[in-house]
């Protein structure tokens, strides 16, 4: 064991406090049983089989109240895999359940045996006849596939909230919609074909021409028993009648009985059949989507009004204006939203009655959109509209940025009004659909109903397809508070069915919380169907068990999660699952989710239970270790839940005082440590040209296993060598800003050019600036100053916050007060500069970083340099890496336009994201940094490209060390570029 090596007891919550009802035993400590754990090994490989007590706690738990344990988690890269994890559960009378994304919100994500993970080897989207249709695998998510498919002016029909982070398998699998697929759109619609496995392991093509006939002779009792099924709906002139009713508004409760009158053929029927079967027929491993025309001009408004009968009035008639999308936003939705950066503030102070319409028309072209909004204006000009706040407008905007806005507010939804619920409580999200016309109706008896049993009244939905969605929020370790949502539930779905003759669920399907409501919704008759047509298809019951059927009345009642205390941060976690594709561990370790999913179960556990301590011996690598500390998961959480930040503050509990002293010291005497890390830097350079890199990754291999793996990085073959001693001379005298050139610029050197050492960054920035007339000054005493993110991101506090202090101090001098910008040459210091040391000044220092005007050098050169600069030369192509300290200054845009400026076509590869080297962490855990970028290189390496573009030393390397090609700043291109004469 490596010397240094933290103890895993520095995590130990350590608080007393009960063990939850629903706590992991200590039977299960030891993770997956055997011989089930051997078995799956041999059948599968090591490498597949998921099995410690850590894996199977962060598979337990997903967007919806539930969690079931997992006896083993699987990792299938192939069909062959999936054929045989088929045949073993065959065989040994055991059940799967498929998971991707892991956002469904009713439980049907999760199993009580075995249970496996179709997300991670199972992305790829591929365009398909000019971009009109395109054969997605089950594991991309749909922002990912729309994105490819922006380039050929074309999207999916399907458009759930969760676009993020949910997957085509699971939007199949689940007939999920969203904003503007009602009942036309979805993907029972717009389903070209399938590519599925049943729970015999047979493979079947819905797009072959054969498969019908090969259908018939693999399964030919399967085949009989569906014709069998269709002949006795089709008889039944009232059922059929029934069923044609039920799909006239949304409606994902229990099976699609209508593939059977849309189907002729067996397959054709299973082709319906597969769509929202939530995984319980088979395993969707391809899906070929008919695309839609992406319309690009877009006018939106958001419209106030003093009641829901008032907004609920209007819908029809914007429906009737051509509108593609109208949303409906209670008033407290709208209140609750105000926690979503970008929605404001004074919303909070709505009336309770308030109600808002977001109402969206896409036009194909400027014609189009003209006629949209006469059409908008005619309505809105016969409505009876409020302006409760001072932000409110009541008007139509062709503002991307203000539409953007207006949307965020809405698909926060869930997380926004569930994340400010108390702490401490599960939380329930259903949705139901009633004809439009019995819209406001639905509205009030919903609202009434929440209030009457004690929940706070909350609804919102897509209006235009009278879906409704709303939340309940409980604690389920309180046995008073689950008869309170059974009694709501009881009496809700008495209401939908009785009153309205509505779905008991429009878009979110069945799962286990309707389950015991299906007969309800659908009578005796249909329900008998599905019973049987599951009996046809899955006769062994293998696939997904009591998720869509299940005869116990109080099933919705079962495996109700209890929500612990965990860290302030991370507290309000629901748990949704939107952080999950920005994370660059997510296919290395844990993402952002798991990590809070673990510490609650540490919670629920009592005080050095068998299982907190396997939790724990796991989590060090796990969690803590491996993320990269990028924040990105903040971007993406729509209650701002940073979960990197809960990581740094673990690190800082796992360091000893020793430990804290020595961090300190290194920032106190940071320009001895800077020279010393440069010299190291020139002499391994050195010692490579002389004998190669494999002796000194020998050499700092062996130091990881003496002192610790995080401690030591290792040596990587792409660490370029050592900067120049000296920085380019500048004077102070006529500068129009002050410009800091990044440590880690003044340690590396840059990317060597065509015919060897090329300009260094600070060289080529002061080149261009001074061409440009805006001369920059270099303070004399830069060494020995950081933006402080090297302390910052390890969690050593102390040593922190004297850098914070001094950058702050140094910063405020250097530009006379804030006289002049200081521009940042790395998008990473900039955001730490500008942000990151705020919580660690002293008040003073505060006062003073509000005099600053902190700058990263893209946008300096974007705004500063550009308009003033003459571009003499182009590459013809160029590729970007966007940094994740971009993403959270918003200056990805500005690396584009940079970009632009000094290359013919511009690419940012649709799989960007963080590279996870993350300063050192990319030699302290290389396998972070190959694990974050193989999507992104793949990519890449598919094109040659001209120039490799980014904006940050270390993402640099990180990438040349992902793809072989040497990346280099954006702002050493436009020097280049602009330069008037070559050597």
């Amino acid at each position: 064991m490596p010397v240094l090596e933290p103890d895993p007891d520095a995590l130990r919550p350590g608080t007393a406090r009960e063990p939850a009802p629903d706590r992991v035993t200590d039977r299960s400590a030891g993770g997956t049983p055997e011989p089930l754990r051997s078995e799956l090994t041999a059948l599968l490989g090591a490498d597949k089989v998921l099995w410690k007590i850590s894996d199977l706690v962060r598979y337990a738990s997903d967007a919806s109240p539930y969690r079931f344990l997992p006896r083993v988690v699987l990792v299938p890269e192939d069909l062959d895999d999936v054929s045989a994890i088929l045949s073993y559960a065959h065989g040994r009378g055991r059940s799967v359940v498929f998971r991707a994304a892991g956002t469904s919100l009713n439980g049907q994500a999760q199993g009580e045996d075995i249970l496996v993970d179709v997300r991670r080897h199972w992305t790829g989207v591929e365009v398909l006849d000019g971009g009109a249709r395109a054969r997605i695998l089950p594991g991309t998510t749909v922002m990912r596939a729309n994105a490819t498919l922006a380039r050929y002016g074309r999207l999916l029909g399907p458009d759930p909230a969760s676009a993020i982070a949910c997957t085509l398998g699971g939007v199949v699998a689940n007939n999920a919609s969203g904003m503007t697929a009602g009942t036309t759109r979805n993907s029972y619609r717009t389903l070209a074909s399938l590519t599925f496995v049943l729970p015999s392991g047979t493979v079947v093509d819905t797009a072959d021409p054969a498969a019908d006939e090969e259908l018939a002779h693999a399964e030919p009792e399967l085949c009989a028993g569906l014709m069998g099924l269709k002949e006795e709906i089709e008889a039944d002139a009232e059922l059929t009648a029934r069923i044609r009713a039920k799909y006239t508004i949304k409606n994902t409760n229990g099976y699609r009985l209508d593939a059977f009158l849309d189907g002729a053929t067996p397959v054709q029927i299973l082709r319906g059949l597969m769509v929202g079967s939530e995984g319980t027929f088979g395993f969707i491993s391809e899906v070929v989507f008919d695309t839609l025309p992406l319309d690009r001009h877009v006018s939106s408004a958001l419209l106030f009004f003093p009641s829901l009968t008032a907004a609920a009035a209007a819908v029809p008639r914007f429906n009737e204006a051509g509108a593609i999308a109208v949303e409906l936003m209670d008033g407290n939705t709208l209140r609750a939203s105000v926690s979503v950066p970008g929605v404001p503030a004074d919303w909070s102070a709505l009336p309770r009655e308030t109600t808002a319409l977001l109402v969206e028309f896409r036009a194909a072209d400027e014609a189009g959109q003209a006629a949209f909004e006469r059409a908008a204006e005619a309505v809105v000009a016969g409505l009876d509209l409020v302006r409760p706040a001072a932000s409110v407008t009541n008007a139509f905007t062709r503002d991307a940025g203000t539409i953007a806005g207006y949307w965020k507010a809405r698909k926060a939804f869930v997380t926004a009004v569930g994340g400010s619920r108390p702490s401490g409580t599960t939380l329930i999200t259903e949705d139901f659909a009633v004809p439009p016309a019995r819209l406001a109706d639905a509205c009030a008896a919903l609202l009434e109903l929440q209030s009457r049993h004690g929940f706070d009244a909350a609804v919102a939905g897509h209006a235009a397809h009278g879906n409704l969605h709303f939340l309940l929020a409980f604690d389920a370790a309180k046995p008073a508070d689950v008869a309170r949502y059974d009694a709501f539930m009881q009496e809700f779905c008495a209401l939908v069915v009785g009153r309205f003759d509505g779905s008991l669920k429009a878009e979110h399907a069945t799962g286990r919380n309707i389950a015991p409501f299906l007969e309800r919704e659908w009578g005796p008759r249909a329900t008998e169907l599905m019973w049987r047509t599951k009996q046809v298809i899955d006769p062994a019951g293998v696939l997904a068990p009591r998720i869509v059927l299940d005869r116990d009345p109080r099933a919705h009642l079962r495996g109700l999660k209890t929500i612990p205390k965990v860290e302030a941060v991370a507290d309000p976690c629901i748990e949704c699952g939107f952080c999950e594709p920005t994370c660059p561990s997510e296919d290395l370790t844990t993402t952002p989710r798991q990590r809070i999913v673990l510490r609650r179960e540490m919670m629920r556990q009592s005080d050095g239970s068998p299982v907190e301590s396997g939790l724990l011996e796991a989590y060090g690598y796990d969690a803590v270790d491996t993320c990269a500390g990028d924040s990105t998961c903040k971007l993406a959480c729509p209650v701002g839940i940073d979960t990197g930040a809960m990581m740094k503050g673990f690190r800082h509990r796992r360091h000893t005082p020793r430990e804290e002293r020595i961090a300190a010291l290194t920032a106190k005497n940071f320009r001895a440590v800077e020279a010393a890390a440069r010299l190291a830097v020139a002499a391994a350079d050195t010692v490579g040209d002389r004998v190669g890199d494999a002796p000194l990754q020998a050499v700092t291999r062996l130091a990881r296993k003496a002192v610790r793996p995080d401690l030591v990085p290792e040596w990587l073959p792409q660490i370029p060598g050592a900067a120049a001693r000296r920085l380019p001379d500048t004077a102070r005298v006529g500068a129009s800003a002050v410009y800091y050139p990044a440590c880690v610029n003044r340690i590396f050197a840059g990317p060597d050019g065509d015919d060897g050492p090329g300009l260094s960054l600070a060289e080529a920035v002061v080149a261009v600036s001074g061409r440009a007339g805006k001369r920059v000054w270099i303070p004399e005493d830069v060494r020995g100053t950081c933006c402080a993110t090297i302390w910052h991101s390890k969690g050593y506090d102390a040593g922190n916050r004297i850098m914070a202090n001094r950058i702050v101090e140094a910063a405020w001098g250097w530009t006379a007060g804030g006289t002049l910008p200081l521009v940042v040459d790395a998008s990473s210091c900039t955001l730490g500069i500008a942000e990151e040391v705020v919580p660690y000044l002293t008040e003073d220092n505060r006062a003073l970083h509000r005099e600053l005007a902190v700058v990263d050098s893209l946008v300096w050169a974007v705004e500063e340099l550009l308009p003033r600069l003459t571009v003499f030369r182009t590459a013809g192509s160029a590729v970007l890496h966007p940094t994740c300290s971009m993403e959270h200054l918003g200056d990805v845009g500005q690396l584009r336009a940079l970009a632009e400026a000094c290359a013919k076509e511009v690419v940012v590869p649709d799989d960007a994201g963080c590279c996870a080297f993350a300063g050192d962490r990319g030699m302290l855990h290389k396998e972070l940094t190959d694990s974050a970028t193989a999507k992104e290189a793949a990519e890449v390496d598919r094109l040659p490209y001209d120039a490799y573009l980014s904006a940050n030393r270390m993402c640099e390397i990180g990438m040349e060390r992902a793809t072989g090609h040497p990346y280099r700043s954006a702002l050493i291109e436009l020097e280049h570029a602009t330069r008037p004469t070559l050597p």
